[in-house]
Formats: C-alpha cells, structure tokens, sequence
C-alpha cells in the first residue's frame, strides 16, 4: 500500500491500493474513495467488539479492498492535528490514546490496552483504557494538534501533564507521580497529578489535546440570559 499524507492542521491519509489489497478503518472514517472499492463492514468476534467500545473506537469495523484494478481511499481527521503513519511488526507495539486509530492496512490488529496500576487509569489523564495496535503492516493515527517525539533511555523519564501524551512504545511504562505541595496541587493550575513515563521507547506529545481545547471552548460560552 501507498499512501500520502496531506493537509495539515485539517489532515487526510490518501491510500493507493493494488488489486485485491485490504485496508480497515473505523466506523465513518472513509472521507473519498475511487468506485472500485468494496466495503463489508465487521465485528470480529464479542471479544474484539467489546475490546474496541472500551477503547474508545466503534464495535464494528470497515474493510475496504480494491477490486478489478488499483484502488484509492482517504481518510480525514477529525480534529486539527496530525495523522502518524506508524510500521507495526510484532516486536514493535505501539499504545495510543483512545479514539486515536484512524485506519490500518492488513495484518495490523486494533486491541485494548488496560493499565496495570489502578492510579494510572484513575488519574493520568490518558484513562484506564488505551488503544494496543500490534501485528504487521503500516497503522495511520490521529494526534491533536502538533508533534514533538522523544526517544527515551533506559531508565530516562519526563514528567507530562494530563493529555498530553499521544502515543508510545509498548517497552514505556506509564506511572502516576501526584504534585508535591498543597499549594502547589491546588493554586498551581495543573491539577492533582502528572504522568511519568520512564524509558526504554518513542514517546510521542501533543501539542493541544481535545479535552484541554474543548473546555477551553465552554470556558468561553456565556450562558443565555
């Protein structure tokens, strides 16, 4: 599969498919395609669909495969930000945040990822439940707002606010590190608690999450008098 990603700060993924080549994508997340492009929407199985409606995504998935010749299919983003094209193998995993999968070739496998400490679901922000994409072929996600990546050391940390984190590797482990000081945590305006991220692994930043941005919105809605 080729494919190019144009567009930015409103992106779309445009994938060229040969004959016969599959590509998956959430429920709604085709923006355009060429007429030879044949759907057959799927569940995969209870487990699947119930792994991917706690992760954020829709029960069901669409499978598009290009028939009689070469195929074309896009898809937009949602939310200004930016698509990552990731190659998925099975030594490389990647975790995302919820609702972030946008579209797959085939081979790759969308799962729930489930934190191990109870805190770092409660509290960091990035919730209980993310995205575990694995298998084999070329993953394309969406991010909010710009990028900035690390690659961390073994052992090496770095202290993130809430939301900001948008993707890592699958060897990063998440923890949950609460603001020091009472007035710190309470008058500092960064809530309660950070997310620690501790290497080896790509950590991958947003530069305006979704929820930071939508409050920010209703912050400035007057209510009708």
């Amino acid at each position: 599969m080729k494919y190019q990603i144009k567009g930015e700060p409103m992106p779309v993924v445009i994938c060229q498919l040969a004959e016969n080549e599959k590509v998956t994508c959430e429920s709604g997340a085709m923006s355009w395609m060429s007429p030879n492009m044949q759907m057959e929407t799927s569940g995969g199985g209870l487990g699947k669909m119930f792994g991917r409606m706690v992760s954020g995504e829709s029960a069901f998935q669409n499978h598009y495969v290009a028939k009689q010749g070469e195929g074309m299919i896009a898809f937009a983003s949602k939310f200004p930000g930016a698509i990552r094209a990731f190659e998925i193998t099975p030594s490389t995993p990647i975790i995302c945040q919820k609702k972030s999968f946008l579209a797959c070739s085939e081979g790759v496998e969308l799962n729930v990822h489930m934190q191990k400490k109870l805190g770092a679901g409660l509290f960091g922000g990035e919730g209980f439940v993310m995205q575990r994409i694995s298998g084999n072929g070329i993953a394309f996600v969406e991010i909010d707002g710009s990028t900035v990546e690390y690659n961390l050391q073994a052992g090496q940390k770095l202290v993130i606010d809430t939301g900001y984190l948008a993707v890592m590797d699958a060897t990063v482990n998440l923890e949950i590190q609460q603001v020091k000081g009472i007035k710190n945590a309470l008058f500092g305006g960064e809530g309660l608690f950070n997310t620690v991220v501790t290497g080896p692994g790509r950590v991958i930043l947003q530069t305006m999450p979704i929820i930071g941005f939508a409050g920010m919105i209703a912050s400035l809605i007057k209510p009708q008098s």
